[in-house]
């Protein structure tokens, strides 16, 4: 594994169920990416400090998208204690710090300048082949990040530089730049450049979405909009294009790029100073898909199930932003956060329970609620349930109908594998978003069986612990309850 921020939380975690296990890096520092990007310095993700719940309690995660998480309240809102309190958006270096001290302070260790060269199956397990020697495991996780640059299959895009290889903003004074990709990649760019560009051209085929018209972090992020008002109100030299590229060539000193846009309105051509192809990234799986990791998506990730284990390859696992390859229901089309530390934060504290218990035996404490307990404890994981806010329909809270102890709790689970995999009495509330944008929580309740969706409704402060959902609660829990 490695030691970004899916590595390090994936450790932590494991070490909470006692299980032996051991963190390599290629990088000698811990969160090697954050070295690097994002190029202009200032993350998406925010966090904010200043809200009703304490920065050491775990209601105050919905309020803090970037720290990882631990059991032990001083090791809460790591990063609260190193931001310089000039945005809500931490700076990379702000980001790389607070990683590298969560590490430190919770004791998590890591083999660095560790490169991991080879993977081979022997007996019931794995060999890791490194720069350090082999190591064996039983289980093998990786959280080598996604962030390995991926360019698609056109003419002349090796003449591109790609989003990893973008100088300084100042070098581009002057210039008339071409900008291969429409997402936030390449308006973080465009943002970065508008001071210095003399025009900016941002093309790919689809049209542009923004997260504040998708209702969800799908889409181009609302601090990047800039450059899509300037093109909106024909201000600032920049164009948004509908277009497929059609090629890339050198002309002299500069460049030509070919474009047939999408209306089929016919094609244009753009001389251009620089080109820079903002088209994402992969994962670096190296040897594994000889081993027999399948991968799915523009991008190749590797296919998994819902608990992140490879779905052709059993025993191999994932961890960190490699997570977003693992959709879940996508119900209203919404995806996961997987791809974001919000998000697969959780997925890691899951997926080590996952592993101590399948593969080493160790079963998680599950808490016996009484009868009166049941409701307002989940009325209260909806409205303040950091695991359900971040993870919206991807991850529930699970209560467990135990004939022998009564209503266990089963803890944070994808709901995924609940519906799928599950058997026995249960309930799985998840808060859920439609593409209206309405946030509204929901029960999926398992009876001898059958599965029952129970929708409440929303409320406008997001607080669902009223009168009228006691009582809606009572009556669709009822069966469950008194079995």
């Amino acid at each position: 594994m490695g030691s970004g921020p899916g590595g390090l939380q994936l450790s932590y975690s494991l070490s909470r169920f006692g299980v032996k296990h051991a963190v390599l890096s290629a990088d000698e520092a811990v969160g090697g990416m954050f070295r690097r990007w994002p190029f202009f310095q200032r993350l998406l993700s925010w966090t904010k400090p200043y809200v009703q719940f304490e920065r050491t309690t775990r209601e105050f995660e919905r309020y803090d998208w970037n720290s990882l998480i631990a059991d032990e309240s001083r090791h809460r809102g790591v990063i609260t204690e190193i931001m310089d309190g000039s945005s809500n958006y931490p700076s990379r270096p702000e980001m790389e710090r607070s990683l590298t001290t969560f590490a430190e302070r919770t004791g998590v260790r890591v083999r660095l300048a560790c490169t991991w060269q080879g993977t081979r199956r022997e007996d019931d397990g794995f060999v890791l082949e490194t720069t350090d020697g082999e190591y064996r495991c039983r289980v093998p996780v990786f959280a080598v990040g996604v962030a390995q640059p991926w360019r698609p299959s056109m003419p002349g895009i090796e003449l591109a530089a790609h989003y990893a290889d973008t100088r300084p903003a100042n070098t581009y004074a002057g210039k008339r730049i071409f900008l291969i990709g429409k997402e936030n990649s390449a308006f973080e760019l465009a943002t970065g450049f508008l001071p210095w560009a003399r025009q900016l051209v941002l093309a790919s085929p689809s049209p542009t979405k923004l997260s504040i018209t998708t209702n969800s972090l799908v889409g181009v992020r609302a601090r990047y909009v800039q450059p899509y008002e300037d093109h909106v109100i024909g201000g600032g030299g920049v164009t948004l294009l509908n277009a497929s590229i059609e090629a890339v060539e050198r002309a002299g000193d500069a460049f030509r790029v070919r474009t047939k846009r999408s209306d089929g309105s016919g094609d244009l051509v753009f001389e251009a100073d620089d080109v820079i192809a903002a088209t994402g990234f992969t994962a670096p799986l190296q040897d594994l898909v000889a081993l027999g990791v399948a991968t799915v998506g523009r991008n190749r990730l590797p296919a998994q199930t819902p608990l992140w284990e490879s779905a052709s390859l059993p025993g191999l696992y994932f961890a960190g932003t490699i997570h977003q390859a693992s959709p879940g229901l996508r119900k209203h089309g919404m995806p996961s956060n997987s791809g974001g530390v919000n998000g697969h934060r959780y997925n890691g504290r899951i997926l080590a329970r996952h592993i101590a218990r399948t593969h080493f035996g160790i079963e998680p404490a599950r808490p016996v609620l009484r009868a009166a307990e049941v409701i307002p404890f989940l009325l209260g994981e909806l409205t303040n349930g950091p695991e359900l806010w971040h993870q919206k329909a991807y991850l529930a809270r699970v209560l467990l109908a135990d004939a022998a102890r009564g209503i266990a709790d089963d803890g944070v689970r994808p709901l995924a594998h609940f519906l799928d995999a599950g058997t026995g009495d249960a309930v799985a509330a998840t808060v859920e978003e439609n593409a209206a944008g309405d946030i509204y929580p929901c029960l999926y309740i398992r009876r001898g069986g059958d599965v029952r969706e129970v929708l409440l409704p929303p409320n406008p402060l997001l607080d669902y612990r009223t009168a009228e959902n006691e009582r809606q609660l009572a009556d669709a829990l009822a069966p469950l309850l008194a079995s």
